[in-house]
């Protein structure tokens, strides 16, 4: 297994309080399925209302080409609960959001869609978006010191509880989680048949 959970370029958008309607508009949550998402990414700040893209936004500079950390500000993934939040941004290559507050569901979500949100202190994202605006945006993900590694070797401390960290290094998500412990929900569902029996199914047989 590698040092780093992740190692890229990284782009900032230093806005606060962006919301899921931002990340993905409700125009774009009627598919049936977990794709196609990542082109409407942003996709009012993206593009022109001729649908050209807007050469002002982050992600349409050149330089950003094939980025795949996001700075942004605080309380990122506010609003709606969608899904499809983290949807768009996982699928338009982003592996990492670094910012100074989440929104609690959209962090959940983060983290059951195996996307990082690694949230920092004031001057750490006030660091981290200087960085992003010169030539050395490279950066990598020590997950398992929970610290972001610049291009020169220092470190900068972000926030994650154990549980998600240990859930994002094994690659799970919350049904993984879940699987890890079969053994166990076994063992309750067979005491839990003999204690209680009429609460068993029709035809259920232990």
């Amino acid at each position: 297994m590698s040092q780093f959970f992740h190692q890229g370029s990284a782009c900032a958008l230093p806005v606060n309080h962006v919301d899921t309607d931002q990340i993905i508009p409700k125009q774009f949550l009627t598919g049936t399925t977990r794709d196609g998402f990542g082109d409407a990414l942003f996709f009012d700040w993206r593009y022109t209302e001729d649908g050209t893209p807007n050469p002002d936004f982050v992600l349409n500079k050149p330089e950003n080409k094939g980025v795949s950390v996001l700075v942004s500000g605080h309380n990122f993934g506010c609003g709606s609960s969608r899904e499809h939040a983290p949807w768009a941004l996982a699928q338009f290559g982003f592996k990492v959001v670094i910012a100074g507050s989440f929104a609690d569901i959209f962090y959940r979500n983060c983290i059951n869609n195996k996307l990082l949100p690694a949230q920092v202190d004031e001057a750490a994202l006030q660091q981290l978006q200087h960085y992003c605006a010169t030539a050395g945006n490279q950066l990598a993900i020590d997950l398992a010191q929970q610290q972001i590694v610049l291009a020169d070797g220092s470190r900068i401390a972000f926030n994650i509880s154990s549980t998600d960290r240990e859930q994002l290094m094994n690659d799970c998500d919350f049904i993984g989680i879940a699987e890890q412990h079969l053994d166990a929900i076994d063992r309750y569902e067979t005491e839990r048949a003999g204690q209680a029996p009429w609460m068993l199914p029709k035809g259920y047989c232990v």
